[in-house]
């Protein structure tokens, strides 16, 4: 039996701006006030779990217990079948650069070993994005639920809505990249939105 959400404060634990946004608009229509880990001075705890539920849970657990609240954490990436599941759980190091973080960087990287790889037809190109949310408790609890986004990669990007890898990533049964869709239509369909739909019968309502 999951742990129910009882409050009506909830921490946001991250300090992605676009994480931010898709998940406060989910929870929007619970009237559950959100408040990010950012907006609250919190240290962005070090993502030291091989798995994307247990980086989750690590940044839920740290938000929760520095602020005493309850927080969802999401970890979220990118996993190629050609590139042996990379990036992963280290979808957001791949934006790493001097200048700080840069998906356009991330995104020409990834294309760039699909094209050393020789895959370069859509059927040699299939992706999915993983999400894992975390709901955490500051007594230590926590409830975890994880979604799978399949589709296949674009070059080049197209559209500039969206975040991260949105631009190359063209959802199965779809005609537009995640960059191309309007921000309703993307969360309505997305591996964050799809967790989010495991965790809200399980720990919102009654």
């Amino acid at each position: 039996m999951s742990r129910k959400f009882t409050g009506h404060k909830l921490i946001v634990a991250t300090h992605n701006a676009g994480k931010v946004v898709e998940i406060a608009a989910l929870l929007e229509p619970l009237g559950i006030e959100t408040v990010s880990a950012s907006e609250l001075g919190l240290p962005e705890p070090e993502e030291t779990g091989l798995t994307f539920k247990a980086n989750a849970e690590l940044k839920a657990l740290a938000a929760a217990t520095a602020a005493n609240l309850p927080a969802l954490a999401d970890d979220s990436g990118l996993a190629v079948a050609a590139l042996d599941g990379d990036p992963g759980i280290y979808s957001a190091r791949w934006a790493e650069t001097d200048n700080g973080r840069d998906f356009g960087f991330a995104m020409q990287t990834v294309e760039d070993q699909l094209q050393a790889r020789g895959a370069t037809t859509a059927d040699k190109r299939g992706a999915f994005f993983v999400a894992a949310l975390t709901l955490a408790w500051p007594d230590g609890h926590t409830e975890t639920f994880e979604s799978h986004f399949h589709g296949t990669l674009v070059w080049p990007p197209r559209g500039d809505n969206g975040f991260g890898y949105d631009p190359v990533f063209l959802p199965e049964g779809y005609s537009q990249t995640c960059g191309e869709m309007e921000p309703e239509q993307k969360h309505a369909i997305s591996h964050r939105a799809m967790a989010f739909a495991q965790l809200l019968p399980a720990c919102f309502e009654a």
